[in-house]
Order: C-alpha cells, then sequence, then structure tokens
C-alpha cells in the first residue's frame, strides 16, 4: 500500500504511541534501474501492516518478513536486492537494479 512520506511517518509515529511494535524500512542506495528513489520508506507493524514502498512491490514481502525480525530482536539490519542476488527473483525484482534498504525498529 503507497502513502504520501508524511502519512508513513505519521503512522510510524501514532502506531508506536499507540503500543504497536513498529519498523521502518528505508531506501538507503540503489544501482542501475531502481523502482523507488533513496529516501523511500515502507513502515511495518508487528503484525506485518505496512504502509508506503521501498520497491513499487517486488520486495515488500521479504522486507515485512525481516522487519517483523527487527521488531522482536530490536537490531537493525540491512537489506540487499538485486539482479544478482537469488532471493530478488524470488520476489521479484527483475528491474535490472539493486536496492539497499535499512531496517529499523521504531522506538
Amino acid at each position: 500500500m503507497l502513502g504520501r512520506d508524511e502519512d508513513i511517518l505519521k503512522a510510524a509515529e501514532d502506531w508506536s504511541k499507540a503500543g504497536r511494535g513498529v519498523a521502518l524500512a528505508t531506501v538507503v542506495e540503489t544501482w542501475g534501474s531502481a523502482p523507488r528513489p533513496v529516501g523511500s520508506n515502507l513502515v511495518i507493524d508487528e503484525e506485518g501492516n505496512f504502509l508506503g514502498s521501498v520497491s513499487g512491490g517486488c520486495v515488500e514481502g521479504a522486507v515485512v518478513t525481516e522487519a517483523i525480525d527487527v521488531i522482536e530482536s530490536g537490531k537493525p539490519k540491512t537489506l540487499e536486492f538485486g539482479v544478482a542476488d537469488e532471493t530478488a527473483w524470488k520476489v521479484g525484482l527483475s528491474c535490472g537494479g539493486t536496492i539497499r534498504v535499512y531496517v529499523e525498529k521504531v522506538s
């Protein structure tokens, strides 16, 4: 589900204040053809609900899964998806680019 940057960050704040476990995923680097620019965000709660996009939909499922782990552990992760990465093909990143996504718990 897409949203404006302000909506995504507001959702992160609201969900956290409501007592939900929350993570924020941010595109920190891109190479080649990338579906979303650096700075794009995805907010995720502990139940897998999300708002925003880091890839136009092609790797969101994998990012949501990793974000739930980040919420539980409290340890941030940097994820990389690209055409040379077997995981990228599994999740559908076939645009010819690579993206790096930083996932952190919101507290």
